[in-house]
């Protein structure tokens, strides 16, 4: 994401309560783009959460953006709309009256969203109220390209790996290269140090690009060299497995009574005729993590170059 990292919350974008629902995910964004980094004493929030005005910098109402995914999905975004001073004021009036259902308003968009960046934000929006139990909806967008938020069917995995934030649903995420892994549920992610790291208080898993120096190397030996000091598991904790078209899958495991660390270590190889390789180094608290380790290393892929 681009915007601040403590912009957004993976909560309901209505109340802000954990939901579980993997046919609807929703992310909420606490400020509007221009307040992040501002002093507390600068926002002024009247009365609700949703209704806000910062000093220098304007008015905004918090609304909800929904977005169709694939695999019959949808992402409901609680994003700000900048308004002008006398729609917040009304917004106010009306916000817990019987008026509120017929409440509907003009703004532009306040918040950066991948992969829509730079055309969604300062886009002019329509809103209007859908459920008087819930926030304003963004029924139109007036942009030609940002219009494309609401009336397209969105990859879900294009989409929702570049959320950093712990997600409901399994994400395949891509690692350059032509490679991907899946993140799986309830993993943050993040990059550092030329890993893609995703995380969770018990668990962690790190996966980095490998790349043959020497040209022709079949998978086998460019594995050996990759495992020279490595230390020598016992059988039943190493899997191998030729893939079909030459390459090759390889990962080994020590337990804290092997290793004498408190997390059991998972280590695992995915290589590419081509020289082109993936690692992995997952952590976990709980034996039964294994499993999990296995999935995401068997989730590793290179798509087929054209």
């Amino acid at each position: 994401m681009t915007t601040h990292p403590a912009a957004h919350l993976p909560a309901c974008a209505c109340c802000g309560d954990a939901l579980h629902d993997e046919r609807r995910i929703d992310f909420g964004f606490n400020l509007p783009d221009a307040a992040l980094g501002l002093p507390e004493e600068a926002l002024h929030r009247l009365g609700v959460r949703a209704l806000l005005r910062v000093d220098g910098v304007g008015s905004f109402i918090r609304c909800l953006l929904p977005v169709r995914l694939s695999h019959d999905t949808e992402l409901v975004l609680g994003a700000w709309v900048r308004v002008d001073d006398p729609t917040l004021r009304r917004a106010h009036e009306l916000w817990e009256e019987p008026g509120y259902a017929d409440f509907g308003f003009t703004g532009t968009f306040a918040n950066r969203i991948q992969p829509w960046g730079d055309a969604l934000l300062d886009a002019e929006v329509a809103t209007r109220v859908a459920d008087p139990d819930e926030l304003p909806v963004v029924t139109a967008v007036r942009h030609p390209v940002a219009a494309r938020v609401l009336t397209e069917v969105w990859d879900r995995d294009e989409v929702l790996s570049r959320f950093p934030y712990a997600l409901p649903v399994d994400v395949r995420t891509d690692l350059g290269d032509h490679w991907s892994v899946v993140r799986t549920a309830g993993l943050t992610a993040g990059f550092a140090d030329g890993y893609d790291r995703f995380t969770a208080p018990d668990r962690t898993a790190a996966v980095s690009l490998k790349q043959d120096d020497v040209p022709g190397r079949p998978p086998a030996d460019f594995l050996a060299a990759l495992l020279s000091g490595a230390p020598d598991t016992r059988p039943g904790q190493r899997l191998r497995e030729e893939l079909p078209g030459g390459g090759l899958r390889y990962a080994f495991w020590l337990t804290p009574q092997d290793s004498g660390r408190p997390r059991h270590e998972f280590y695992g190889f995915t290589l590419h005729p081509s020289g082109s390789g993936a690692g992995i180094f997952c952590t976990h608290e709980d034996p039964d993590g294994l499993a999990w380790a296995q999935q995401i290393w068997c989730s590793l892929e290179r798509a087929r170059v054209s």
